[in-house]
């Protein structure tokens, strides 16, 4: 298989980044864009006139990815702001901080995420991947809710993955303290990232707030996920592996970044969605609404990892409560 989707792009009605309606006058705020999928979809979001916050861990890289789009983004409107998912405290002071300084959130790309790590955990005692890529995203979007309910026809869009299909939420051990797998401890992850975007989508329609909540997947992409795990792992042979898969397999992280744009931007997204590529397996490719499992629609489900994602981090959301 190619690395590129040069067949799909001979067809006219793929979405593309130029299909972007103009975002001037719109915030966005991307996690993790300083590189991968994050960084291409701030870039994007820049080129159609957005003022996109960067909000991620390293200033010296955010710095470095705002110094890029700005090369290739004449008068792109950018910031940054430090992020670290895997601290409440940090993800507590980056929304005070944001509603301070702006009365209005029109994208938030909950994107940001780390993949098959060896078990460790984050400031708060979670298991990583369940900490950084479900709970942070979970407080973050609780946190600024109130900035989002503002501003009308705002998005939260959260970036899921194909392996959630191999995903289950073991709520008696959740955060792998007894048995730890690291492919299944990713998995659960990503469903609890559909089962929260269907759950918020849910909540907001009873509260009838003008938020939608999507949820995507990128596909293979070539991004640094796939070898932040061998390198914690002092595994160097894995991570060239992983590398030579993403140069020989991997659609770029500018079409992997597709599907979240398509769901932040396109007027025929509807709340609910979930969003992935139009290729074989949905691997590579350009944007449509694909399927979840059954698991990942399961209400009941939704509703106890909601009540544990509140419990634990201590984030509620009071303004959609009935």
């Amino acid at each position: 298989m190619p690395n590129t989707t040069a067949s799909s792009a001979a067809r006219s009605s793929a979405w593309t980044a130029d299909r972007i309606p103009d975002q001037t006058g719109r915030i966005a705020v991307v996690t993790g864009g300083n590189s991968g999928l994050g960084y291409e979809g701030a870039l994007a979001l820049a080129a159609r006139g957005a003022h996109v916050v960067l909000a991620c861990r390293s200033a010296e890289k955010a710095k470095e990815a705002t110094e890029r789009i700005r090369g290739e983004v004449s008068g792109a409107s950018l910031e940054f702001r430090p992020l670290d998912l895997a601290s409440l405290e940090s993800v507590r002071r980056f929304a005070s901080d944001y509603a301070e300084d702006h009365d209005r959130l029109d994208l938030l790309c909950n994107n940001a995420g780390v993949m098959a790590l060896p078990r460790c955990e984050t400031a708060d005692g979670f298991e990583m991947q369940l900490g950084t890529n479900h709970l942070g995203h979970f407080a973050l979007t609780g946190l600024l809710l109130p900035v989002l309910l503002k501003t009308a026809g705002a998005r939260v869009v959260t970036t899921s993955s194909s392996a959630h299909r191999v995903g289950r939420m073991r709520f008696d051990d959740l955060q792998g303290e007894k048995s730890y797998f690291r492919w299944s401890a990713y998995g659960q992850s990503k469903l609890a990232n559909l089962l929260f975007a269907y759950e918020l989508e849910r909540r907001l329609r009873a509260a009838r707030a003008d938020v939608r909540s999507l949820a995507c997947h990128p596909g293979y992409a070539a991004t640094n996920l796939q070898t932040a795990g061998p390198r914690m792992d002092g595994s160097s042979w894995m991570e060239r592996l992983m590398e030579l898969g993403n140069r020989l397999f991997a659609q770029s992280a500018a079409v992997g970044a597709l599907p979240m744009l398509y769901a932040a931007t396109a007027p025929d997204a509807e709340g609910g969605s979930y969003i992935g590529p139009d290729g074989f397996g949905e691997m590579w490719g350009y944007p449509r609404r694909v399927d979840s499992t059954a698991r990942a629609r399961d209400e009941e489900a939704a509703q106890r990892l909601w009540d544990v994602s509140e419990t634990l981090t201590g984030v509620r959301y009071d303004a959609l409560a009935a």
